[in-house]
């Protein structure tokens, strides 16, 4: 199937299959269908899952496949208007008074009108989301909305409905062009059922062990085949343990990496112990890995791999 135009959007789920594929994402048809029905229907996407599984990075690629500029807006406890959305120079505003005042000019309305003019105004990631030229609307990250609180989530809602942010001191500034919306969330707390309204949603799960092995072999191309085996089944297998924090795909991607720089070619117990901080951050489940729990578990892989062929 011809691909589209550089800037252009997907025109089918295959399509948007590729187009991620293309730089090396690879989605299952069930988000391939979700993104394809929010490109089209330009709405917001809702990516919920767990830290690692790759919800950020949906978003890099896509801006990177479509040409688009990316837009992040890295959300935390306590964000505001003033960090979200714009806030005025400040010092730049009181040196243009003092240098008006020295030069003698006193009219009042004159500075005032100068001083709350675009010059002045500092855009951050909401403002800036909205202001793109047409056909280049921008992908529009809101990452980690969970961190933020309620009172935030609220603002956002208004802005997603319109795409329209009100400066007192300039007017109303509105999108050309709705940017392509991705918000994702680590469920840390349930976002308001009116924001998920607003959003096409999917939740992002672990891949499964073919597509992992997949993603280590155009990840880490250096990886040799029994290892790339080894550590995607050791990680899957980490999985369904109960630790506090289980390895992403990200973490996945580093042990591999680590691995391969240390011209690993295979799994054994003291090479994990040694390279387990790659893997998981958390000393409770090291310690529990680097043990007798954790030399079962490679046992119970390399039996599984052996008995696979």
């Amino acid at each position: 199937m011809a691909t589209q135009a550089t800037t252009g959007l997907p025109q089918s789920i295959e399509e948007t299959m590729a187009l991620l594929e293309a730089h090396d994402y690879l989605a299952g048809t069930a988000l391939a269908t979700v993104l394809f029905l929010a490109l089209r229907m330009k709405r917001p996407l809702f990516l919920e899952g767990e830290a690692g599984v790759g919800k950020t990075e949906i978003a890099k690629v896509l801006a990177k496949a479509l040409d688009r500029p990316l837009i992040r807006l890295q959300c935390y406890e306590g964000l505001d208007v003033a960090s979200a959305v714009y806030e005025w120079n400040y010092p730049a505003q009181m040196l243009e008074i003092r240098l008006s005042e020295a030069a003698g000019k006193v009219d009042r309305k004159r500075i005032e009108s100068n001083i709350f003019s675009e010059r002045f105004l500092i855009r951050r990631p909401v403002l800036q989301a909205i202001s793109s030229e047409p056909r280049r609307a921008p992908v529009f990250l809101i990452d980690e909305l969970d961190r933020t609180d309620e009172a935030f989530e609220a603002f956002l809602l208004e802005v997603l409905s319109d795409f329209q942010v009100t400066i007192p001191e300039l007017g109303t500034i509105r999108a050309a062009e709705p940017p392509i919306v991705i918000i994702t969330t680590n469920r840390t707390r349930e976002i308001h059922d009116a924001l998920k309204r607003r959003c096409l949603y999917h939740w992002v799960d672990y891949p499964k062990a073919a597509q992992e092995l997949e993603i280590i072999r155009r990840k880490v191309p250096g990886c040799n085949q029994t290892l790339s085996r080894e550590v995607i089944a050791y990680v899957q297998r980490l999985r369904t343990i109960d630790l506090f924090k289980n390895p992403g795909v990200a973490e996945t991607i580093d042990w591999a990496t680590a691995l391969t720089e240390l011209d690993r070619l295979a799994l054994d117990p003291e090479t994990i112990a040694d390279t387990l901080g790659t893997l998981l951050k958390y000393q409770d489940d090291i310690a529990r890995i680097d043990g007798a729990e954790g030399r079962k578990l490679l046992a119970e892989v390399k039996a599984e791999l052996l008995a696979a062929g």
